[in-house]
């Protein structure tokens, strides 16, 4: 009878796993983004990759993680293995107190906070990388955004980035 116990724990573990009890609704949200991919990805890609090039050169920020960007330590391998991008990066700013990370964030107008990467919307939302990270220690003392170009213009972003940096700036003098 423990054979089939274990069995019949190790099959409920499987299916959990590989998604085949994701729930009806959660299909139908994954069958109408589906339907636009094709058309939405290489929006995501090129506001993506223009994003990332304009935050490379802010002060604030220490690092940008899009391994389609040239100066990328992985780019090399990221040019070998794929034919493209998509609107998904990460940055690492310049240490800094929770209180400007917090002005950033109230200040943006078209990044909405979020995990719903692959909509429409752009979203930009802090990452505690230090707490996810179990085999080696995350080196940076910087936070860290997830950020994730959606459909919006690339120019209308960036003026979002630029008014969120200056109360990001404005929260550091105080």
């Amino acid at each position: 009878m423990s054979t089939i116990s274990g069995l019949a724990r190790t099959f409920s573990s499987l299916i959990r796993q590989l998604g085949s009890n994701v729930s009806a609704d959660d299909v139908w949200f994954a069958h109408r983004g589906a339907r636009t991919l094709a058309a939405r990805l290489p929006v995501h890609e090129q506001t993506g990759l223009a994003l990332a090039r304009w935050l490379a050169d802010r002060p604030e920020v220490a690092q940008v993680l899009h391994p389609a960007l040239p100066d990328h330590p992985d780019h090399a391998l990221w040019k070998r293995d794929f034919s493209g991008s998509s609107g998904l990066f990460g940055v690492i700013l310049q240490p800094c107190p929770e209180a400007a990370l917090a002005a950033l964030h109230n200040a943006f107008e078209l990044f909405g906070m979020g995990y719903s990467w692959g909509g429409y919307e752009s979203l930009c939302i802090p990452v505690p990388v230090h707490k996810y990270r179990t085999a080696v220690p995350w080196p940076q003392t910087g936070p860290v955004l997830r950020f994730h170009a959606g459909l919006e213009q690339a120019e209308d972003l960036i003026h979002d980035l630029e008014r969120a940096f200056g109360a990001f700036n404005q929260a550091l003098k105080t």
